[in-house]
């Protein structure tokens, strides 16, 4: 019977702490292995980064970027292969590599024989095996075998070493004709090409809004689910869609009223299980004679333009009312001059906006009652009532917000890039405006670490407060996740006259055309002004009117690159590599079943943004810094041994 016991003859105060990690290491030798392993660890490559930002819902556009590893995949597979393959043959692998799932399904309704699919699975596996011993060399063993799938692991690590001279082709025959006798021979090779494609990306970051514009955003975020290392920075539309999520009712009206303006109908009934019957009873009913032709929605669908115009027009107004009502209870954000209901001049069919006048050109307002202009009708009331306890009870997207706030965060440091969706918010001079968050005023990294906590707080508790933070994260004009002086949503629905329609973006996004600027606010999150790069998505780069995504300044970079087909359908992936920044622009993606038939890829335009001297190794990462810290650890492990602090104990035989 092992003994368990330590020695608590000189007691120090950590010394609970490294019984912890003795549990791990049970004695001098173990940790002295696991610290010389570390130590190998830190002079392999560092891992490749994609930072995609603004997906606005656009599911299979994403899943081919990260399928074909933002474009990375194409030219590693040519090099290695350009020689033993014919172009045929290298096409059918590259569909392979990007759809294994897709590809092998299709191959087993083809191939019926079991010598084809053996014929097929054989001519694939060599290439797939020697593509994955390139790609685990860049890994620790630790880390890449966590990756493989768990059942056919032990099987994977074997036929790594083949061919060999003691096993030639008749060890991985063997292994072949038993999957082919089980059926599972085309399924191993659709497990190799999924293992393939992690493996090309050591972590995913999407640097926020995965909702909004495009058709899907449930099943983004199902694709994302499937990645093996992602990070998510916060975006504006993400903490909308999180308030939503958690019942907040202005942020119901508002992803409603954007949903409907795009026909992304889909993703609320089909994805997340909630029903517009209420809302379109609402139309059909209070606004059934209403024109609503302002409201109009782009693209067409089962319903009527008219009718869902109409349902546009019902959220809008409900959120304008809830908007007015949550801008009232927080007086601090000094908001007043955006509570805009009640400046209606109904008889004259007018309205007053910061002091001056406009014709309204839409004046029919069935729900709003004059002399109290905030409250709900009773019709709207009971819609929302309905609307929140969908939202509420949809357990697909509470989970998918869980995942969101769990594996996510207000910026990251990546290398020397300091990532954040939209920016620091400044007044005319460059300096840090401040935010009351939890009745402290904080600007610059402090504001994003507070939000950080507001957000994570929310999620757990769903006060009031919290929420309607939320909502203020999505518009207000000192959030960071939005950067303009308001969301002039009611202008551009009820007024002709453009002039009020113009938001103000904040003093930051033309401030980092300056170095003296970028390097302040790299100091001000504790990077190295020297060689620190800020990227930053939010506002899209106008790709057609010649707009450039790196600033004049070079140290800050927008990769906001309108992904969306709403936006312009393009879209930036900045890819961390050992030895370069490199910036990919993708176009426009057909379709998955366009990809496999006939070979159709995003094939990038490539930009070198820094390029470096000396490829980067584990050790100079975020990822380095924490090993560095357990090396430190496990040396006052092996100290507290040899000082008989803590005694050693067998390791326990594996079984």
């Amino acid at each position: 019977m092992q003994t368990t016991s330590h020695s608590f003859k000189r007691p120090k105060a950590d010394l609970s702490i490294l019984e912890l990690l003795a549990l791990q290491f049970p004695n001098a030798d173990a940790a002295i292995a696991e610290a010389a392993r570390l130590a190998a660890v830190q002079t392999l490559p560092k891992g490749v980064v994609h930072v995609i930002s603004d997906i606005h819902g656009e599911d299979k556009k994403l899943q081919h970027v990260i399928n074909n590893a933002s474009g990375t995949l194409r030219p590693l597979v040519e090099e290695m292969f350009a020689d033993s393959m014919t172009a045929t043959e290298l096409e059918e692998f590259l569909k392979l590599t990007f759809y294994p799932a897709e590809v092998t399904q299709r191959v087993g309704e083809t191939l019926t024989q079991p010598e084809s699919i053996r014929a097929y699975a054989l001519q694939m596996l060599m290439p797939q095996l020697e593509l994955l011993r390139y790609l685990v060399s860049n890994f620790s063993l630790r880390l890449a075998t966590n990756l493989f799938p768990a059942e056919y692991r032990e099987l994977l690590l074997e036929m790594m070493h083949a061919p060999s001279t003691e096993r030639g082709p008749e060890f991985i025959g063997a292994i072949l004709d038993e999957l082919v006798r089980r059926g599972k021979a085309l399924h191993l090779v659709h497990l190799l090409g999924r293992l393939i494609r992690n493996l090309a990306v050591d972590e995913l970051i999407i640097a926020g809004d995965l909702w909004d514009r495009g058709p899907r955003g449930d099943k983004v975020m199902d694709y994302l689910q499937l990645q093996p290392n992602v990070e998510f920075i916060w975006g504006n539309h993400d903490v909308l869609w999180l308030a939503a999520s958690l019942g907040h009712e202005t942020a119901i009206c508002t992803v409603l009223r954007v949903s409907l303006r795009y026909r992304r109908i889909g993703q609320l009934d089909e994805g997340y299980g909630v029903p517009l019957t209420p809302l379109e009873h609402l139309a059909r009913t209070v606004y059934a004679d209403d024109p609503s032709e302002f409201f109009m929605p782009k693209g067409h669908g089962m319903r009527p333009n008219e009718v869902v115009a109409r349902m546009q027009k019902a959220a809008a107004i409900m959120q304008f009312k809830l908007e007015g009502q949550m801008i009232e209870r927080n007086p601090h954000w000094e908001l007043e001059h955006r509570r805009l209901m009640h400046r209606i001049n109904h008889q004259a069919g007018t309205i007053e906006i910061d002091g001056q006048t406009y014709a309204l050109r839409d004046t029919n307002f069935p729900t709003v009652d004059p002399d109290n202009p905030y409250q709900l009708s009773e019709e709207e009331a009971a819609c929302l009532s309905r609307l929140k306890h969908s939202f509420l009870n949809s357990q697909k997207l509470r989970e998918q917000m869980r995942f969101m706030v769990g594996h996510g965060s207000m910026y990251l440091k990546r290398d020397d890039c300091l990532i954040f969706h939209g920016c620091v918010p400044v007044d005319a001079d460059g300096s840090f405006l401040p935010v009351t968050i939890d009745q402290k005023s904080v600007s610059g990294r402090a504001m994003f670490e507070e939000i950080e906590t507001v957000v994570r707080r929310a999620f757990v508790h769903s006060e009031q407060a919290d929420l309607d933070f939320l909502w203020y994260l999505w518009s207000g004009p000192r959030s960071p996740l939005f950067g303009k002086d308001r969301i002039a949503t009611l202008e551009r629905d009820f007024i002709a006259d453009k002039k009020p329609h113009h938001e103000t973006k904040n003093t930051y996004f033309s401030l980092i055309h300056e170095s003296e600027f970028c390097d302040k606010v790299l100091k001000e999150f504790g990077m190295e002004a020297a060689n620190g790069l800020i990227v930053n998505g939010h506002v899209p780069v106008k790709v057609e009117a010649g707009e450039s995504p790196l600033k004049r300044s070079g140290k800050a970079i927008t990769i906001d690159g309108a992904f969306s087909e709403a936006y312009g359908d393009y879209g930036y992936t900045l890819v961390l590599e050992t030895d370069r920044i490199v910036l990919a622009q993708h176009s426009h993606f057909e379709s998955v079943e366009a990809a496999i038939r006939n070979g159709v890829d995003i094939i990038p335009q490539v930009q070198n943004i820094r390029v470096f001297d000396s490829p980067r190794r584990t050790r100079d990462t975020e990822r380095g810094q924490r090993i560095g810290f357990r090396m430190e650890m496990l040396e006052r492990l092996i100290e507290a041994y040899q000082e008989n602090r803590l005694h050693e104990r067998p390791v326990a035989p594996s079984r």
